[in-house]
Order: C-alpha cells, then sequence, then structure tokens
C-alpha cells in the first residue's frame, strides 16, 4: 500500500511538499538561532548593568563612610534601596567583611550572612554569573568593597532574576515570530512558483515518463544504421550515436568534448556552416562519408546542429567490386563477338581467294585485344588488380580516353586493398584530367616490399604552386562534391608510411608516382 500511494504522488506534488517542509524547517532552525542570539543578547546587557551598579555601590564615598559608623544598615539599606528602584534590578545588597548584610530589599535578612559564597569578591576577585539565593535564581554581579586605603571592607551584590530575563525576551518574541512566519510565507509561495517552472520546462511529464523517454530516444538513436552527431550552439557534441562512432574510429563516447578535437575538419566546416547542406561528400579519416546537415531549432530558436552521416566507402568498394567483375565478362563477351566477326571477314576472303586482303586484314585489326590481354598477363597474380584496370580501362575508352599498362609492370604478389584504393582514385583522377583521344598510362610493381604505382596522363598537369595542396580536402577544379579522392591517397599513403610525389609527366600531363611500403597487413 505505501509503494501505491508512492507511485500516486505527482512530481508537483512531491517537489512542492519537499521544497515546503525544506523552507519550514530553515525558518525554524532559523528561528531557535534567532531566539539564542536575542536571549545571549539580554544576558550581556543584564550583565553590563549589574556590574557597572555593583561598582557604582562599591566606589559610593557615602557606602564607604558608613562602614566606620556605629550603626552601617541604617545608612547604606535606603541608599540601595534607592540604587535598586533607580536601576530597575532584583536587589541591592551590601555586606561586611564576614558576609553579614547591611541592605537587603527585606529588611528581616538584614544582619544575616549571605546565602551565597562570598568568598570570590571578598578576596577581591569580581564575580559575575548565575546562583540561587533568598529571592530565587538570579544573574547577579559582585565586586569588593574597599576602603580609603585599599582594604577590603565588604562587598557590593547586584542581580536580577532569570525569570525577568526570560519576560524579556517574551516580550521580543512576538515580532521575531512574526518575521519568520513572514519569511515562512514568502518561501512557501516561492517554492509553488517554481514547481510550476520546473513543471512547465518537464511539459508537466512525470519522472517514469521522462526515463522512458530518455530510453526510447537513446533505443532509436543508438540503433538506426546511419550516424547521427548532435553540436550544441557552445561547438560541443551533445549526442553521437553508436554508429557515428564506428565511421568516426571513436572508441569512447565523446559527449561533452569540443567538436574541434574529435571531428574532422570536412565534418567540422560543415557544422560550422550557416545553410542547410543534403548530401555532401566529406572525408572521416579514410572514409569517404555522405552527410547532411539539418539546423537543430526549440521555439525558433537555433540551438544546435545535427549531422547525418552514411558510409559511401564500403557501398563504393562493393559497387567497384561488382562493376570490376561485370566489365571482365562484358569485354570478354565483346571481344568474343568482335573475334568472330573478324573470324567471318577472314573467311570470306579466303573464300574470295584474296589471301593477301586477309593477311592484310589480320595484321590491321590483330592488336585490338592487347588491351585486355596486356592487363591480364601484367596482373595475373593479382584478380582484383586486373579486374580494376579492366573496369578502368572499359570507363576511359567509353569517354574516349586510352588506358594503357606499362610494359614495365610486375605484379608478383596481391597488391592489397590500399593499393586498389589509391590507383583507383589516380586513375579517375587522370581520365578526368585529359580530353577526349587522350592517355593515361599506368605502371604497377608489386613485391615482398612493397607497392610501386605510377600514372601519368597527357592533360594539362598540375601546376607547381598547386603541388603542395592538391591532396588537401576539396581542392578539385571539379564540382564541389569532388576532390576527394586525392584526399584520401593521401590519408592511405600517410597510414602506410609511404610517400607521393608529383611531376611533369613524358607524356605531357602531370605524373603520380606513389610507393606503399609492405606491413604485412594489406
Amino acid at each position: 500500500m505505501h509503494s501505491m500511494f508512492r507511485r500516486s504522488v505527482s512530481l508537483g506534488v512531491s517537489l512542492l511538499v519537499l521544497q515546503v517542509v525544506i523552507v519550514l524547517m530553515t525558518t525554524c532552525a532559523a528561528g531557535l538561532l534567532a531566539a539564542k542570539l536575542q536571549s545571549d543578547r539580554i544576558r550581556e546587557a543584564y550583565k553590563d548593568r549589574m556590574l557597572s551598579v555593583a561598582e557604582s555601590v562599591a566606589q559610593l564615598p557615602t557606602v564607604v563612610q558608613a562602614f566606620d559608623s556605629p550603626d552601617p544598615a541604617a545608612i547604606i539599606q535606603p541608599l540601595a534601596e534607592l540604587i535598586r528602584k533607580a536601576s530597575q534590578v532584583t536587589y541591592v545588597v551590601v555586606t561586611d567583611r564576614n558576609g553579614v548584610r547591611y541592605a537587603h530589599p527585606d529588611p528581616s535578612r538584614i544582619g544575616e550572612r549571605v546565602s551565597t559564597d562570598p568568598t570570590a569578591a571578598l578576596s577581591g576577585e569580581v564575580f559575575v554569573g548565575t546562583e540561587t539565593g533568598t529571592l530565587g535564581t538570579s544573574l547577579r554581579a559582585k565586586v569588593p568593597v574597599r576602603a580609603a586605603d585599599g582594604r577590603i571592607i565588604g562587598m557590593a551584590s547586584v542581580g536580577i532574576l532569570e525569570s525577568q530575563l526570560s519576560d524579556d525576551l517574551a516580550e521580543d518574541l512576538p515580532e521575531l515570530i512574526g518575521w519568520l512566519a513572514a519569511a515562512a510565507l514568502v518561501g512557501v509561495l516561492g517554492a509553488a512558483l517554481i514547481t510550476q517552472l520546473v513543471r512547465r520546462r518537464t511539459f508537466r511529464l512525470e519522472p517514469a515518463e521522462i526515463a522512458q523517454l530518455l530510453e526510447t530516444r537513446d533505443a532509436m538513436l543508438h540503433g538506426i544504421r546511419e550516424g547521427v552527431v548532435a553540436v550544441d550552439d557552445q561547438e560541443k557534441l551533445a549526442l553521437v550515436n553508436d554508429e557515428a562512432m564506428r565511421l568516426l574510429g571513436l572508441t569512447g563516447d565523446p559527449s561533452g568534448q569540443p567538436a574541434a578535437e574529435v571531428l574532422d575538419d570536412g565534418l567540422l566546416g560543415l557544422a560550422r556552416g550557416d545553410d542547410d547542406v543534403a548530401d555532401r561528400l566529406v572525408l572521416a579519416g579514410e572514409r569517404v562519408l555522405v552527410a547532411n546537415r539539418m539546423t537543430a531549432k526549440t521555439h525558433g530558436r537555433a540551438v544546435g546542429v545535427v549531422l547525418t552521416l552514411r558510409d559511401r566507402t564500403e557501398l563504393h568498394d562493393a559497387l567497384r567490386e561488382l562493376d570490376g567483375q561485370r566489365t571482365v565478362t562484358e569485354v570478354l563477351r565483346a571481344q568474343a563477338h568482335e573475334f568472330s566477326n573478324h573470324l567471318h571477314v577472314i573467311g570470306g576472303l579466303l573464300e574470295l581467294d584474296r589471301p593477301a586482303d586477309a593477311v592484310a586484314y589480320i595484321e590491321r585489326v590483330g592488336g585490338a585485344g592487347s588491351i585486355t590481354a596486356d592487363i591480364i598477363d601484367g596482373a595475373n597474380a593479382d584478380p582484383a588488380l586486373a579486374a580494376l584496370l579492366l573496369a578502368k580501362s572499359s570507363t576511359a575508352h567509353e569517354r574516349g580516353v586510352e588506358l594503357r599498362l606499362d610494359p614495365e609492370s610486375a605484379v608478383d604478389i596481391r597488391a592489397g586493398d590500399d593499393a586498389l584504393t589509391v590507383l583507383g582514385n589516380l586513375v579517375d583522377n587522370a581520365v578526368d584530367a585529359v580530353e577526349t583521344g587522350g592517355i593515361v598510362r599506368v605502371l604497377v610493381r608489386s613485391s615482398d616490399r612493397g607497392v610501386r604505382m605510377v600514372v601519368d596522363d597527357d592533360g594539362p598537369g598540375v601546376a607547381e604552386s598547386q603541388r603542395g595542396r592538391i591532396f588537401d580536402l576539396g581542392v578539385s577544379s571539379k564540382d564541389a562534391d569532388r576532390g576527394i579522392g586525392l584526399a584520401l591517397v593521401s590519408r592511405v599513403v600517410t597510414r602506410r608510411s609511404g610517400r607521393v610525389a608529383i611531376t611533369d609527366s613524358e607524356l605531357g600531363g602531370a605524373s603520380f608516382d606513389v610507393w606503399l611500403p609492405e606491413t604485412g597487413n594489406r
């Protein structure tokens, strides 16, 4: 039953009750402290008064001279009563050296010894404290009475009942209680206001509903196949889901860290932009990502940026491999059909008894299959490399560009995925650079020491002023979504501790020379 009651209490009621309890407890504590301070203040004020009156009585010449008279009480008692009434104290008592009273509010007590110990005052000390005497418990001050020569001849004691101190404190309590009640009322009203503000900020959701929403959000964000990166208006990472961490190569949750310390320049520049962007190609490490940028707004105010990321590298690699296999098949099928046509022509010429023309025809078309044969023979140790070159040869042919394999190429072992990535991007760059009828030449030498790739073209080349920054992300003479291939080449070469050089090609254009040393992990 108790647990059911706890679950039934809303967040607003819980917050209000908790704050009211805190306000009341704080107010009560403050009231007790204030009452204690006021009591101490009253007590200190009366101590000062008692001591001042007692010293005044002890130093009065009339009182000192009365000690030498035959009946000191007759002189001191009226004077003590006058001082008592004027100073509003409970009693003024004067005794001789033996503690016998010469003055007392009750005349019947005169001549009797005092009920409390007078030793301290009669020994020359000043005593201030609380004692219980014939009139009750009182706060009193005792001082010695000295003769003209300095001898102690008696004692003056002045006191006020503790009940009088309590009455004085009680007179001050109503005002104090009024202020405390006003403070408590203000605190309760403030608690109610804060409760309403918190409820509005939490959209009047209960804690269980908030927890469920957070769990659902996390499950959705970390379960989708797209990377999601949220950057707040302070350029700090507010959210990075699992897929984004995988795409960015992160090992720990970077939430809360500055975006500049985590994101690559391409993504950081995208996040800092002003306009929303769709399907922008960016480079993160060695991954080619398709990024979208959306401004996150709350109540019409921009509060951050959301980046969604898709991996294009894996798709690109799969499509490249598929295109390579398909190209090999199509090239072989086309060549088989072409060879069949050649055979028909040669057969027809022989039937027409024109062997000289048949020989001339054979010599003219005999080199048609050299490209395919050169590629297959030159890369026979690496089928993936052969497929890539065949695919690029077919693509280049469709664009009116001749792709040649350098006769000095020698592939003794598989070049590896990094070499395929580098070579594919360099060939694409060279084919884009040349015009129709242009030439692209490829040299590949693969051994147990590493892979060397040289791609020459007869295009316009790369100006020396541009060679230092041609590998920077986005530096390209092509459209805005290009300029990634050479940046990816540079990152692969850097990771492999290789080198890349740009020189003028003997064909007239640019020559890209790349060396990837063997690492044991291709």
